[in-house]
């Protein structure tokens, strides 16, 4: 006889087996039913705890897809700091925007790194500072080291994140046409004040002119 006969005759005498005895069967049945049910049952309670302590393992939070800002301004990016949890999250360095959204456990609210989060953190990040007067563009005055360290900084967030847009450099703009009417109107001023200084009164009379 062939294995597999032998393996079908064995398997036939089982099954019968089984129809003979059917306490057999129904033991069978009742042990899958329990393994199941304790399986489930585990299951719950580990979900019911992970609620309990606030925290959902099996429910995480959905990344948002890049969203392009463009060019906007420092005031608008701070829309972007997570207290939203509809926006991305978004940090900028060196004026370049990046999307942080899936690193949202460290610059989320609550994340060592929260309070970079819809600034500018260049200075910050520089110095390693968390003071809120360092979150800004301005690099003056750093040293070397700082300046090396800004650097990586700005390295990581080229190679590890998203850019989505730019700070507005802000100047100001002179009005060429106004200056242009401020100094004639200065020199009228000017002239009017030299003429009642001297204190030149003309008086036509009878087509003569006589002067004081």
């Amino acid at each position: 006889m062939t294995a597999p006969r032998k393996m079908w005759e064995t398997a036939k005498e089982a099954i019968s087996g089984c129809y003979r005895y059917p306490i057999v069967l129904l033991a069978i049945i009742f042990t899958g039913y329990a393994i199941g049910l304790a399986t489930i049952c585990f299951l719950v309670r580990v979900f019911a705890s992970s609620i309990g302590s606030g925290k959902l393992p099996f429910l995480p939070l959905p990344l948002f897809p890049p969203l392009l800002v463009g060019d906007i301004t420092g005031p608008e990016l701070k829309a972007y700091n997570g207290s939203d949890p509809k926006k991305p999250l978004l940090v900028a360095i060196k004026g370049q925007i990046y999307d942080v959204s899936q690193e949202r456990k460290l610059y989320g609210p609550g994340g060592p790194y929260a309070l970079f989060a819809g600034n500018d953190a260049s200075r910050a990040l520089a110095k390693m500072s968390f003071d809120e007067k360092d979150l800004t563009g301005n690099i003056s005055g750093l040293g070397p080291s700082e300046l090396e360290a800004l650097q990586d900084w700005e390295h990581k967030f080229m190679t590890k994140y998203v850019k989505v847009g730019t700070i507005k450099k802000t100047s100001l703009v002179t009005d060429e046409s106004s200056t242009i009417e401020s100094a004639e109107a200065a020199g009228r001023d000017s002239q009017s004040e030299t003429a009642a200084a001297v204190g030149v009164a003309e008086i036509t009379s009878g087509g003569e002119v006589y002067k004081e």
